[in-house]
This record gives structure tokens, C-alpha cells and sequence, in this order.
């Protein structure tokens, strides 16, 4: 039987753009309860407005636990919470060997330590009721890593593989764990990347539609757009050779690679600012 959305309280993180953005909006359409936890608060601010006092935007810094702590506090009055969609990433291009050491750690912190904070800081209550669900957004290439995204791509890969993980281990309490997979995403995040031949490139509010078909009926693995995870499944039990020379015809192997530097440079730049000083 589907979950009925409208039941329930939501926290969504990196909720103030893209597809953090577009799932608040699907969540808070269908009447559910949405905490929004970003570091950009104005920008946040502005997208629960229009939902009343169903939704409530407060700062969040995914990489600090105590920032959780102080988020929780603030959102209160919405939970307790019945699903966490730990969605805040970061995707600075390059080439690994020209990588600066903070651009790498502030990947790994937020797309690695944002989920595990996230899924110690709600998880703990959703055990206790014996309910909930986690949805962690991670990409295709947590599944096939790219040149020029290493440290994203290594990333992406730890947060399936904690995705996987934490689902056997918090099942006996009652919560689901899925992850999201999309592909290339019409975001500011994918600024300048190009799509592989034969996948066109999939809207921020794709993935939010998957999302929430996730929650209102649990699955381990999603991707976007769908049709890609059995092509993808089925390559990867192919020979190496034959899966490098696929990725060289659909240009798979280098999407990143390839990016539009000019058309990444305000995107870049703000991602790059999240190795300063936190929130």
C-alpha cells in the first residue's frame, strides 16, 4: 500500500536550489510537513514561503554535527520526522592531479560526511518510533566513475556504499534506506556538462518525482531517468574491454572531461567557496 505523503514531516537538505529545491516543492504540494536545511538561508527561506507554516527553512552546514543539532532544534515544531533526503552536494571539476587539497576535502565532507552526519543526527528518533525512511541522493557515477570528477565520483561511490550499509543495518528498526542515481541533471550543479549519446539530460524536478515515488513506496536503488539502471546493471557484468569501449562510444568515459568551463564558472566559483569558513 503507498504512504500517504501528506502524513508526514520531511527534511530535506541543500533544499535551496535545484533538485533539493524541486523535491521541497513536491513534498510541501502534497501536504507534507518540510524542513529545509541549507547554508544559503535567504535563498531557503524564499522557497518554503509560499507553503506557510507547513515549511520552515533553518541554516544547516551538513558537515558539522552540531550544526545538525542546532537545525533539529529550530525545526522542531514540523517532526518529528518521518523522512531525511540528504540531497546537499558539491561537484567541483578537474583533474585529480591538479585538484587543490581543500577543494578535495570540502567534496568529501559534504558529499560523504553530509550524509553520514545527517543519517546520526534523525535516524536515532526514527528508531525509536520503529518508523521512517532515509533517501540519499548520490549519482551515475557512484555506480561509474568518470575521469576528471575523481574525488566526486569516489564520493558518489561512498555514499552507495554507506546507502547499502545502513539499509541492512537500520531494517530491524522499521526504516528504509534508498538511494537516488540520476544521470547528467539540468542543474546549476551540471552547468556545462554534456550528456552521453542516447541519455538525454534529466530535469531537477525528475528526480524529485522519483524521489517521492520512493518514499510513498520504498525501493533499495532508483535511478533517473529509470530506463538507465538495467542498461547500466548490464554493462556492468561485461568484460572491461568491451565496457571501455562502450563508454568511448557514447563518450560516457568523459562527460566531465568535457565540460564548458565558461558555461561551470559561476557554479565553480560557489562550490569552491564551500572550502572556506563554515556557517
Amino acid at each position: 500500500m503507498a504512504r500517504d505523503i501528506s502524513r508526514m514531516a520531511v527534511i530535506v537538505t541543500g533544499g535551496a536550489r535545484g533538485i533539493g529545491q524541486a523535491t521541497v516543492e513536491r513534498f510541501a504540494r502534497r501536504g507534507a510537513r518540510v524542513a529545509v536545511g541549507d547554508r544559503d538561508i535567504d535563498l531557503a527561506k524564499e522557497v518554503v514561503a509560499p507553503f506557510g507554516s507547513r515549511a520552515m527553512a533553518a541554516p544547516l552546514d551538513v558537515t558539522d554535527p552540531a550544526s545538525w543539532q542546532r537545525f533539529l532544534d529550530e525545526v522542531g515544531d514540523l517532526g518529528p520526522f518521518d523522512v531525511l533526503v540528504n540531497n546537499a552536494g558539491i561537484m567541483p571539476l578537474g583533474a585529480i592531479l591538479k585538484e587543490p587539497d581543500e577543494v578535495t576535502r570540502a567534496i568529501i565532507d559534504v558529499n560523504v560526511h553530509g550524509v553520514i552526519n545527517g543519517t546520526k543526527a534523525v535516524a536515532p528518533g526514527m528508531v525509536e518510533r520503529g518508523r521512517g525512511h532515509i533517501v540519499n541522493v548520490a549519482s551515475a557515477v557512484g555506480r561509474l566513475a568518470v575521469a576528471d570528477g575523481a574525488t566526486y565520483s569516489a564520493s558518489k561511490f561512498a555514499a552507495v556504499g554507506f546507502s547499502e550499509a545502513t539499509r541492512a543495518e537500520l531494517a530491524p528498526y522499521g526504516i528504509d534506506v534508498t538511494v537516488v542515481l540520476p544521470t547528467v541533471v539540468q542543474t546549476e550543479l551540471s552547468a556545462g556538462v554534456p550528456a552521453a549519446k542516447g541519455v538525454k539530460p534529466v530535469t531537477a524536478d525528475d528526480v524529485a518525482a522519483v524521489i517521492e515515488d520512493a518514499v510513498r513506496s520504498p525501493k533499495a536503488e532508483l535511478w533517473v531517468p529509470r530506463w538507465s539502471q538495467g542498461l547500466m546493471k548490464s554493462a556492468q557484468v561485461l568484460p572491461r574491454r568491451v565496457q571501455d569501449a562502450m563508454g568511448r562510444m557514447t563518450h560516457a568515459d568523459r562527460v566531465l572531461a568535457e565540460a564548458d568551463p565558461a558555461a561551470r564558472a559561476a557554479y565553480e566559483e560557489r562550490a569552491r567557496r564551500a572550502t572556506g569558513p563554515r556557517d
